[in-house]
């Protein structure tokens, strides 16, 4: 991309595609919504903490892009945001997986990557992934890159361009999850989407006190 994002861009963005996928009937996401979906614990690395001036300036650049719009759905009062990556960049379903679980959770091998798509895409086999991958780093802008593999690691890892070069300094590989670890993910996830939602009826309430006052 001509205009490199940063750290909360990129967030922005996944959160976006994922709750799209994931809660279609919370999506678009009002400001509160995704906010919240950004600060997730589950799913996410590196975890941020941002709030709601710092998740609206990178709208407004993404909007700029355009990544990112702005609408309001039926009659409601509230702003609601929904990405653009995909139309954009014209990525089809898999492609725009992929880039959501490495946009999440950073560089990732091809095993990492076809598990954390689950509930984004079906991907037939890992081979399905590796075409996938390939896709996208032979755009004639491309958006991912295969990492060198370093001494002691089994398989490479890739990464997203969307912010430029990775640095190789801090691409360490994340930790082995294991079983149970995934169940607690799942739990954190569906609590996380419950979060969402009140906060998107908060905001809703909030929109409705305002206007009769």
């Amino acid at each position: 991309m001509e205009t490199p994002l940063d750290i909360v861009d990129i967030r922005v963005l996944g959160s976006l595609i994922e709750k799209e996928i994931t809660t279609p009937d919370n999506y678009p996401l009002t400001l509160n919504a995704l906010v919240t979906a950004c600060n997730q614990t589950s799913n996410r690395d590196p975890v941020l903490t941002l709030d709601e001036t710092t998740v609206m300036a990178s709208i407004d650049k993404l909007a700029r892009i355009p990544l990112v719009r702005g609408l309001h759905r039926g009659d409601a009062r509230v702003k609601r945001y929904r990405h653009l990556l995909g139309e954009t960049l014209n990525l089809h379903p898999a492609e725009l997986a992929v880039m959501c679980v490495l946009m999440l959770r950073g560089p990732q091998t091809v095993g990492e990557i076809r598990t954390r798509t689950t509930r984004l895409f079906d991907f037939i086999d890992l081979k399905h992934v590796e075409i996938t991958l390939d896709a996208l780093a032979t755009l004639s802008t491309p958006l991912v890159v295969q990492l060198p593999r370093r001494p002691g690691q089994k398989e490479v890892r890739y990464a997203h361009l969307l912010a430029g070069e990775p640095d190789l300094e801090t691409t360490e590989p994340a930790p082995v999850r294991t079983m149970s670890t995934d169940r607690i993910e799942a739990l954190e996830q569906a609590v996380e989407s419950l979060r969402a939602e009140l906060a998107e009826v908060r905001a809703e309430l909030e929109a409705f006190r305002r206007e009769f006052q």
